[in-house]
């Protein structure tokens, strides 16, 4: 079943609604990202990266967007959106790794990783932004390797995060690389790090974000998916 599309309230442009990012109210009237698309009642869409959603901030268009496609209902606009979104798409990454590996599918030591690579078992590889440049090319060729691949480009997808925050997220000891043997794990890995990479854009901030459990973001953008009473019935489309 094709993914239903929806359209960004701020380039009028249809794409398919996991790769866009849902807003709706919280019970304070602020608006803030549900990036999970679980929040009851109505919602706005939008597919900008993160450059282009400040820049709408600042020059009034979101403002404007979020009028019509809340039909006038009272809004605010926290300060910090576009870093809530950041936050919340960072979670879900996270979440998605730290649901994975506890069903034995997720592989974690460049030893264990490479031989599952070289026996074309590994459907997805990860790196840390700081791991080191040796060690993700020999894991590279090795998948190339039991891929059937080798000279072709493929390689494994950088986090933007060094492994102290993915060792926190998935409770195991210095996660430099991880590897993935199912392939819908990995299809769906794959997805929320694009959906992630493609909003805080090629050069995202140094700084790691909070982690799932701590700081106060988790809590905000928590509020949109207990919205519930206070969302009307209808969701924009």
């Amino acid at each position: 079943m094709a993914d239903p599309e929806r359209t960004c309230i701020l380039t009028r442009d249809a794409a398919p609604r996991d790769t866009l990012i849902r807003l709706a109210i919280s019970p304070d009237g602020a608006v803030l990202p549900d990036v999970r698309a679980k929040a009851p009642g109505r919602g706005a869409w939008i597919g900008v990266d993160r450059a282009a959603l400040e820049t709408a901030i600042a020059k009034g268009k979101l403002k404007g967007a979020l009028g019509r496609a809340f039909k006038g209902e009272a809004t605010s606009i926290p300060a910090d959106l576009p870093v809530l979104i950041a936050d919340a798409l960072q979670r879900t990454l996270l979440d998605q790794l730290g649901l994975i590996s506890r069903t034995g599918s997720l592989l974690t030591g460049s030893d264990r990783i490479s031989d599952a690579a070289r026996s074309g078992k590994l459907h997805l590889l990860l790196h840390a932004a700081d791991a080191g440049t040796d060690g993700n090319r020999k894991l590279d060729q090795a998948w190339r390797v039991g891929s059937d691949r080798e000279g072709e480009d493929l390689r494994g997808l950088v986090i933007p995060l060094p492994r102290t925050i993915l060792s926190m997220a998935l409770g195991r000891e210095n996660v430099v690389h991880i590897g993935l043997t199912d392939p819908h794990a990995a299809s769906r890995v794959r997805d929320a790090l694009t959906r992630w990479l493609h909003f805080i854009g090629p050069d995202p901030d140094p700084e790691p974000c909070e982690t799932p459990s701590q700081g106060a973001s988790a809590s905000r953008t928590s509020g949109a998916d207990q919205a519930g009473k206070t969302l009307i019935d209808e969701e924009h489309e």
